[in-house]
């Protein structure tokens, strides 16, 4: 099986870093250690604007429950697709670029037998990950700045429902390799969003994500993901916990009157390939 060694995040390095016992560390002697559950920080001060950037840990907590409960399993199943009609074989390297928790990467690497690595600038969302997935390397680091690989590492690329840095997942992509994109469609969860927080429909992202990654990729296919969900007050929570923005307390108050929904659950999915 193919190991993914990742490079040195240290400005003006960017050597290979090694592992060596509970640390990994690069030929110039800077060290990074692994945390008790296993993953390692690689992040930079220069490359947060907070103190703790990202989900935080309640946010962490309630996406897991949101996405253990049943929920994820439309998308799931949606990016197996996907995953099936790319070419890949087992050992090949998977990279999901904002993996949060970790759920969907994890299901992945399960599935197809893939080397696996999930990056997140959220401390609280890659030590979720690593406690609940072994076997994966994870790693905290700003995939919105670079990514901390070098050119060509991986054969498959994910990014689920985050922002998408388009120039650094085509350099970290081998030739032949695919990027796969979920953004929520225009009405996901719209039930629920109308009744607390006053929207409506979303704006096309599965829009804007081929504008920003068309002098980079091309479109190989994309495809929708529906269901509805039957969601109880408990649901409707973590559906509002699920962003580290939160929601504020005239919506929650709201999100309070509520015994239940039915929802829709609405995603695309694209398949791009490097040009």
């Amino acid at each position: 099986m193919h190991v993914i060694d990742p490079l040195c995040p240290v400005r003006a390095c960017a050597l290979p870093l090694l592992r060596r016992g509970r640390a990994w560390r690069c030929a110039r002697g800077h060290s990074f250690d692994l945390a008790a559950s296993g993953y390692c920080n690689l992040l930079q001060p220069q490359d947060r604007r907070a103190k703790a950037p990202g989900d935080s840990a309640e946010a962490a907590r309630a996406r897991r429950r949101w996405l253990e409960g049943g929920r994820g399993e439309p998308l799931r199943r949606a990016l197996e697709d996907c995953v099936e009609g790319v070419g890949i074989t087992a050992g090949d390297a998977i990279l999901d670029s904002g993996c949060g928790e970790g759920f969907f990467l994890a299901a992945l690497a399960r599935r197809f037998g893939l080397d696996a690595c999930g990056v997140d600038i959220s401390s609280a969302a890659v030590d979720a990950a690593a406690r609940r997935h072994r076997g994966i390397l994870w790693l905290v680091a700003n995939a919105d700045r670079r990514l901390p690989f070098a050119d060509g590492t991986f054969r498959l690329a994910l990014s689920v429902c985050g922002r998408l840095n388009a120039p650094e997942l085509r350099r970290v992509l081998a030739p032949g390799g695919a990027l796969i994109a979920a953004v929520p469609g225009p009405d996901d969860l719209v039930e629920l969003r109308a009744a607390v927080l006053g929207q409506g429909l979303l704006p096309d992202r599965g829009a804007r994500v081929l504008r920003e990654t068309a002098a980079r990729f091309t479109l190989e296919r994309r495809t929708g993901v529906r269901a509805t969900i039957e969601l109880d007050a408990a649901a409707i929570a973590d559906a509002l916990a699920l962003s580290y923005r939160g929601a504020r307390r005239s919506q929650q108050a709201r999100a309070a009157g509520l015994p239940g929904i039915t929802a829709t659950q609405s995603f695309e999915l694209l398949v791009l390939r490097p040009r």
